[in-house]
């Protein structure tokens, strides 16, 4: 059996203000003739299917018309699940004509196992799905403490006793996979995943993954990655497009799992090549270098990031002559000389505080030592504070 794996479409989301639906358009147009030359069996997505929980009608439209495709009159099984970004009463308003096409959608948590035939293999794909669960989608208070810890371990045990249960209904003679929409400790985030965790809080650990399964298909971080700590085959298939700038030079792509019963899986990365891609120019050479790298069209089909090193502030008449020239130019930020000394100070977040405060203090001072007790009293000064914090 042959399973694609996909994630975080965020149809809808816009860019500064700029549309991404032809991109996501061109993206799902890919998706499915990968899914046509890689013959795959079963399609999975893991979550985020709209940016917001009332998306626009295209993103709609474009998504119920992707699905029909990519089921091809339900040969294809297809299965969904919400995200934290997706309204699960929406998503799962049309189930009952999506099921006439093989199509799943799945808005809250639930125990039960999906058990979906695939005419192309006549095998059973289990599908243990488990859409983002919140305390509010499982409609139940984790722990009535806030330390936490313990709202933590409460989170993973709860998380942990589901994959259990649904493990429970896995057979020998079946595809066994999970499917969820959370954030396992560990992973690596990017600044456009709104977080779905608070203060770490509502994490679950890689270890409790369920080990039953064959493979767990996770949805909600944009950067392609797999769990290296879970007992079974555990991966994010990531967002089809970058979404923020923290993602710029990131190549996306989507995982094909080939599965047999009671065998280990084999996966392998499908590169997409669909959407502009994200980068982040930097002039430091001044207006002029910019005018070089319009004049000779770099980046021409791209989202651009631009910042100038400047002495002087830009006129609007610089601003507008640039962006006239890349209409892809979303921010234009001038860097001035006192601001590159600022960022450097901003590169000593990883300096224990103790050193930034000894620093501090030699500044100053005209390049005196703190004595050893000042430092040992800022520090308790420091600790009492954070402890204030913790406790309001």
């Amino acid at each position: 059996m042959r399973i694609l794996h996909t994630a975080d479409w965020h149809l809808g989301k816009t860019l500064e203000g700029r549309s991404r639906l032809p991109e996501q358009a061109q993206f799902l147009e890919e998706l499915l003739q990968i899914v046509e030359e890689e013959k795959v069996d079963v399609v999975l997505m893991a979550g985020d299917v709209y940016d917001t929980v009332n998306p626009p009608a295209q993103a709609e439209v474009l998504f119920y018309e992707s699905l029909q495709q990519l089921s091809n009159h339900g040969k294809r099984p297809v299965a969904v699940i919400a995200g934290n970004h997706d309204n699960p009463d929406r998503l799962s308003a049309s189930r009952p004509l999506a099921s006439s096409q093989n199509i799943s959608l799945l808005g809250y948590p639930t125990m039960d196992v999906q058990s979906i035939y695939v005419p192309t293999t006549e095998e059973t794909l289990k599908l243990a799905s488990l859409p983002y669960p919140s305390e509010s989608r499982l409609n139940e208070v984790l722990s009535e403490e806030f330390e936490e810890k313990v709202i933590r371990d409460h989170y993973d045990a709860r998380i942990r006793q589901f994959f259990d249960k649904m493990c429970e209904q896995f057979t020998e003679s079946s595809v066994n996979i999970a499917m969820s929409h959370l954030f396992v400790a560990g992973g690596n985030s990017t600044d456009s995943e709104r977080p779905i965790e608070v203060g770490g809080a509502f994490t679950v650990a890689a270890e409790s993954l369920p080990e039953q399964a064959q493979y767990v298909a996770l949805g909600h971080l944009h950067r392609p990655q797999t769990i290296k700590r879970a007992k079974t085959a555990a991966r994010y298939s990531g967002s089809p497009l970058a979404y923020s700038f923290s993602e710029a030079g990131y190549t996306k792509s989507v995982t094909i799992i080939d599965a047999k019963p009671g065998k280990e899986v084999k996966t392998k990365e499908i590169y997409l090549s669909s959407g502009k891609p994200l980068v982040k120019w930097k002039a430091t050479e001044g207006v002029q270098q910019v005018y070089s790298w319009l004049e000779e069209k770099k980046d021409s089909n791209a989202w651009v990031d631009l910042e100038i090193h400047v002495t002087n502030a830009l006129s609007m008449e610089e601003i507008h002559r640039i962006r006239k020239n890349h209409d892809g130019i979303l921010h234009i930020r001038p860097i001035f000389p006192e601001m590159v000394e600022e960022r450097k100070a901003v590169k000593m977040d990883s300096v224990p505080i103790e050193e930034l405060f000894v620093r501090f203090y030699e500044k100053q001072s005209g390049g005196a030592k703190p004595e050893e007790e000042l430092v040992r009293l800022f520090l308790s000064l420091l600790q009492d504070d954070t402890l204030k914090e913790e406790q309001v």
